[in-house]
């Protein structure tokens, strides 16, 4: 029985002393403060493999994501796809929660991916949005009640893991406009019934505060973005975070940017002091909180960023103790795995990250792995 052994283990809740993980046919079979073990990784923090909530495998974080998928065929794609994955589990992310992409391309590569190829990838398929509506191109227009929720039968039809709709409009797309809404209530309502009825999860795609606020009083399980954007810039509604922090809901922050040459797009660098004002707002009113990385969308996106979101929040005055929680556990939580990932105690997956140092005094360890696992498979 291979067992691994680290100066410090985060268990997904609390950082712990001297630890030997003991892994057998890819599940945690014991946690033990001593004893023998295989191998001894020295000094470092060992963690459960990290979540990522919110990517876009199809798209190559180029300065053109949108029309080089448009060129490609899906042979094409899927094969992107699959360096894109290795490089994210090189990151230490062993779990992806893929929010949109083109025929339904992220679930044909999770059948096909094998365990040490790339993370595990819990996907939506097209994402569901308005005709001409933020990413029509995926290939999920649906409008009206019935159309919404023929939409949502589909995905439960085709094996997806989560349903992705677009409440308001988005940065990607011409003609679209992040603060305004897409659908009304009695769409979002539906969809969220649908999705439900079907044993789904549901995330909404929503910038706008009035977006927010509907996404919120539809009942959808995650938020994504929440970005509070207006017209020319982002301005906060108190009165809306205070109802997402007495709520059930989890918002998916987007947070994470390697530093690169390529500004963010014009849209986004206007309106960033706002949303980085958003940021603090919400976690300085307790609302519950993971991070989409949103993984992709551009070169200051590559897959694999989600380490440098934690440092993002870190810096922006969030305790590293609940960010590595919001990448693991809580993450787990979110994209409905608890049962089996984002911990590391017996009975879970072995998915494992180890880094130098302590990351609840210098969260950009993260960005370093020294080793990873996948179902207790060495990749790094």
């Amino acid at each position: 029985m291979p067992a691994i052994r680290a100066r410090r283990l985060f268990d997904g809740m609390d950082l712990l002393g001297e630890r030997v993980v003991h892994v057998a046919d890819g599940k945690i079979t014991a946690v033990t403060e001593d004893g023998p073990a295989d191998l001894d990784l020295g000094d470092v923090t060992l963690l459960p493999g990290l979540i990522d909530c919110h990517v876009h495998l199809v798209f190559d974080a180029s300065t053109d994501p949108v029309g080089h998928l448009r060129e490609s065929s899906d042979e094409e794609v899927l094969d992107r796809m699959r360096g894109e994955a290795a490089r994210t589990l090189a990151a230490g992310v062993t779990t992806v929660r893929d929010l949109g992409d083109r025929g339904y391309l992220a679930l044909r590569l999770a059948e096909k991916l094998g365990v040490t190829e790339g993370p595990e990838i819990l996907a939506s398929g097209p994402p569901i949005t308005t005709t001409r509506g933020h990413c029509w191109f995926l290939g999920g227009e649906a409008d009206g009640v019935e159309g919404v929720r023929a939409a949502v039968r589909e995905r439960a039809r085709q094996g997806a893991h989560v349903v992705k709709m677009m409440v308001t409009g988005g940065e990607m797309t011409p003609g679209t406009y992040s603060h305004l809404r897409q659908y009304g209530l009695a769409e979002l309502r539906a969809a969220v019934e649908e999705a439900h009825a079907h044993g789904l999860p549901i995330a909404a795609h929503a910038h706008a505060g009035e977006g927010i606020a509907d996404a919120l009083a539809a009942g959808f399980d995650t938020i994504e973005h929440c970005s509070f954007m207006t017209e020319h810039a982002a301005a906060h509604d108190d009165t809306i975070i205070a109802r997402l922090a007495a709520s059930e809901v989890i918002v998916s922050l987007t947070a994470g940017m390697v530093p690169t040459d390529v500004p963010p797009p014009p849209g986004v660098a206007k309106r960033l002091p706002g949303i980085m004002a958003s940021l603090r707002a919400l976690y300085a009113e307790g609302v519950s909180f993971v991070i989409g990385s949103d993984a992709g969308i551009g070169p200051i996106k590559p897959h694999g960023v989600l380490p440098y979101g934690a440092q993002m929040l870190v810096g922006l005055g969030y305790a590293p103790l609940d960010v590595l929680r919001s990448i693991t556990s809580r993450a787990a939580r979110a994209c409905r795995v608890a049962d089996r990932k984002g911990r590391i105690m017996q009975g879970f997956d072995g998915d494992l990250v180890a880094c130098g140092g302590d990351p609840l005094t210098d969260i950009s360890v993260l960005q370093r792995p020294s080793a990873v696992f996948r179902m207790g498979r060495r990749v790094r």
